[in-house]
């Protein structure tokens, strides 16, 4: 087997019911459908967390955030010690590069936009961490004019400038940052894919689009095409659909440079979509009927579309129902690669390999979480889960148990029934496996897992049985 091509892209705030492929009738994704058509189509698909850093922390490393203190949006970085898809794709020539949202350290030593982040401390940019060519923001930006201003609720631009600018290659951006934001990050992908086409060399790529997170906003063209629906739905199908226009752009320039069959691409979200009270009421996001939304541990704040095309080894029209997650990208690799990891570091994903050879029908080992929000935000789901194959428990490991849940998935995805009365041995038992999972969080947390020095930004969060006193989510 030839060594493959890489595209792994990813959505922000996208969900599970906002694709076609997914089975949304209104909104227009017919590049993505096709890809999914034209390989596996995954329909219990986990982002790593509720919100974005923590996941794109576990998409990089396949180690969950709690351990090297990305434990929310904006708080923490990604430390240089971990080994991330970048770093162990570069051992073996490949040219990397990553394009649009970051969202796992500041890329100014002297600057950021969020108050109260210090930006020495927490920078940690791209091209600092094994990535050739990069294009990237801090966090979210909006999905139209995105470095230029901001907008109000009809689209117009106001005079006040966007605090987080984009940066390319270390420096800040100053040309092509004008219209549609994924033409924008779709942009800088394609040429780097064509230089390492031309220069004969394998290829990975991150492709992070901001949308749909807010503020959004999509252009006339992609409004026009929605024009029955209100101006809010209008932006947000729209910038949807921009999204998809780039990834069918990326896929005909795979296919005109020889490459389509001998590429893997993957495509998720980071989390479920936004929803929060008083949030801005442009997000139309679809949960797809799951329950709850961005920052709940229910399948609507963690379960995102998905899908995995790859020529020849992954079987066009596959419908996967076993559960699977961003923290497994980064075990598969290494599967795929033969990587030797240079330590035992806890890893917690899993690797698709025989999922995809078509040897593995279940998770031999469940997907933890652990997400410290206040009970509103997080639409009254406890603050730690497990998912095994058909279960998930949660859990925030009070003494008592009053909050602990149990889902049957396969039976009841929108997790409606709570048969935490006929699985309390379970239950329980899945508690215990967690305690453990703690301990060596906390354990990695502290360093343990490094063979040099190691300061975490914050000190570990521990138990404490409840769920954080407060009202709102942690803005992104």
């Amino acid at each position: 087997m030839s060594t493959p091509n890489i595209v792994l892209m990813m959505c922000d705030d996208l969900g599970y019911g906002d694709v076609g492929f997914n089975g949304n009738t209104i909104i227009k994704t017919p590049n993505l459908d096709a890809l999914a058509a034209g390989g596996i189509r995954f329909t219990r698909f986990y982002a790593g967390g509720p919100v974005c850093s923590p996941t794109r922390g576990t998409f990089l490393t396949g180690r969950h955030y709690f351990r090297y203190g990305i434990t929310h949006a904006n708080r923490g970085h990604l430390p240089n010690q971990e080994i991330t898809l970048a770093r162990m794709l570069k051992s073996f020539g490949y040219t990397t590069g990553h394009f649009g949202k970051w969202h796992l350290g500041t890329l100014d030593p002297t600057y950021s936009g969020k108050p109260g982040r210090d930006p020495k401390r927490n920078y940690a940019p791209p091209w600092d961490r094994d990535y050739d060519a990069t294009l990237a923001t801090e966090y979210a930006v909006p999905t139209w004019d995105p470095t230029v201003g901001i907008h109000n609720r009809t689209g117009e631009r106001l005079n006040e400038p966007w605090a987080c600018p984009y940066y390319e290659n270390g420096e800040r951006a100053t040309d092509n940052l004008d219209g549609c934001d994924s033409r924008i990050i779709m942009d800088r992908a394609v040429p780097f894919i064509q230089n390492a086409v031309e220069n004969d060399q394998s290829f990975f790529t991150t492709i992070w689009f901001h949308a749909p997170h807010a503020p959004v906003v999509a252009g006339p063209e992609y409004r026009a095409m929605y024009a029955e629906y209100s101006e809010d739905e209008q932006h947000y199908y729209g910038c949807i659909t921009a999204i998809d226009d780039q990834v069918g752009r990326l896929y005909q320039t795979l296919q005109d440079l020889g490459v389509a069959d001998n590429t893997l691409i993957c495509f998720c979200s980071d989390n479920g979509p936004e929803g929060r009270t008083g949030h801005d009421s442009r997000h139309r996001g679809s949960s797809g009927g799951l329950r709850g939304r961005k920052r709940s541990l229910f399948d609507g704040g963690v379960g995102v579309p998905a899908l995995l095309n790859w020529p020849g080894h992954a079987e066009p029209g596959r419908t996967v129902t076993t559960p699977y997650s961003t923290l497994d990208y980064f075990p598969t690799i290494v599967d795929l690669m033969g990587y030797e990891m240079p330590d035992d570091r806890p890893i917690d994903g899993i690797s698709l390999m025989p999922l995809i050879r078509g040897e593995m029908t279940e998770r031999p080992r469940p997907i933890p979480y652990r997400f410290n929000s206040p009970k509103e935000a997080m639409f009254g789901a406890p603050t730690i889960a497990m998912i095994d194959n058909q279960f998930k428990c949660l859990t925030n490991l009070s003494d008592d148990g009053s909050e602990d849940m149990c889902f049957d998935l396969v039976n009841d995805r929108p997790e409606t029934t709570n048969i935490i009365d006929d699985q309390r041995d379970r239950v329980n038992q899945t508690k215990n496996t967690l305690r453990e999972w703690i301990d060596s969080c906390r354990h990695s947390h502290s360093g343990g897992d490094y063979n040099e020095p190691f300061e975490p930004v914050a000190p570990f969060e521990e138990v404490t049985g409840d769920w954080p006193k407060g009202r709102s989510g942690t803005p992104n």
